[in-house]
């Protein structure tokens, strides 16, 4: 007789347990970065509304931020590393493809045989990877998932193109995401354009490049409406939105889409997320990054409910609801 093939079941709903970040500690000016290209602080600021980036030193590595920021993250759930099974890393900075970065990070925190894998969609990254936690944990297949974007983008930029190095930085955030007796994260929005893949990648295998001004129009036309049908799959109106935090990828951008979703329904006093101001862009970091910066800030609070939103090199995008832990 043929045998039927048991299926694991989890819980109803999950939410995102606590959050942590790291950031190296050289800060890097746009004063600084006029002395070796082309560029001043007023055309930075202007473009793309950097003020200043954190660059790790050669020693320090992908990982290495990986593991800071996924241990500040279990700290502030209030959860061990034994607590945990499944480890994620988004990234798309890896210097090589194997040994990827989640099992290295995994056992240096102490989460000991964990299921884990590397997840690459560039800026979106952090966004895929909730949504595939969120979902393991309600599948049955994890109990709770570490989800950590992290980037050492220095490595992989040409430090004399002010068309790219003023942008790109370093750095890490992180997530835990676990059951919970109220759904805390909403099902997820994604997709990609392929059609636009040539507007982002790397030149000579080696450093990235992108073609500002196409990425720039795709970005302030599309993402506004991939957030607002992330909030129609969570069933949540504009106007409930406490926290909007998009891709920190440009000022400009992130200032266009809250205006889209303010023209949308979503209030005034909705907190957006300007981290890009004194991180640069640091790819699949930059939503957990800021998130947990506006925190530490006092500018989002247990129980808000946030709009996150993450778009990159692919082109990969993706949204979700969630719930602030």
């Amino acid at each position: 007789m043929t045998r039927t093939i048991r299926q694991a079941s989890g819980p109803a709903a999950t939410a995102i347990l606590g959050v942590g970040s790291y950031q190296p500690d050289r800060v890097v000016t746009n004063d600084e970065l006029s002395t070796r290209m082309d560029t001043n602080d007023e055309w930075i600021r202007t473009r793309v509304g950097i003020v200043e980036r954190r660059f790790a030193p050669p020693e320090l590595s992908l990982p290495d931020m990986a593991v800071a920021a996924g241990e500040k993250a279990l700290a502030d759930a209030g959860l061990q590393p034994a607590d945990v099974d499944t480890v994620i890393v988004a990234n798309c900075t890896m210097p090589t493809q194997i040994p990827n970065a989640a099992a290295q990070v995994a056992d240096r925190i102490g989460v000991k045989a964990a299921g884990a894998f590397d997840l690459n969609a560039a800026c979106a990254g952090f966004c895929y990877g909730l949504a595939t936690a969120s979902d393991l944990v309600k599948s049955g297949s994890a109990g709770k998932v570490l989800v950590i974007g992290a980037e050492k983008l220095t490595d992989s930029i040409d430090h004399t193109d002010r068309a790219n190095a003023i942008i790109f930085a370093d750095g890490s955030g992180a997530a835990v995401v676990g059951p919970a007796d109220e759904p805390g994260i909403g099902p997820v929005a994604w997709g990609s354009a392929g059609d636009l893949v040539h507007t982002i990648g790397m030149r000579d295998d080696k450093y990235i490049y992108q073609e500002g001004q196409a990425v720039f129009r795709w970005a302030t036309t599309q993402i506004a409406p991939i957030a607002m049908r992330a909030l129609e799959v969570a069933g949540i109106e504009p106007s409930d939105v406490d926290v909007l935090i998009p891709h920190q990828a440009n000022l400009r951008i992130v200032e266009a889409i809250a205006k889209k979703l303010r023209a949308a329904g979503a209030r005034d006093d909705m907190e957006v997320a300007d981290d890009i101001m004194y991180s640069g862009n640091t790819s699949s970091a930059s939503i957990p990054m800021a998130l947990d910066h506006m925190r530490q800030a006092g500018r989002v609070h247990r129980g808000d409910v946030m709009l996150m939103v993450g778009f990159g090199a692919g082109l990969s995008y993706a949204g979700q609801v969630a719930v602030c832990p």
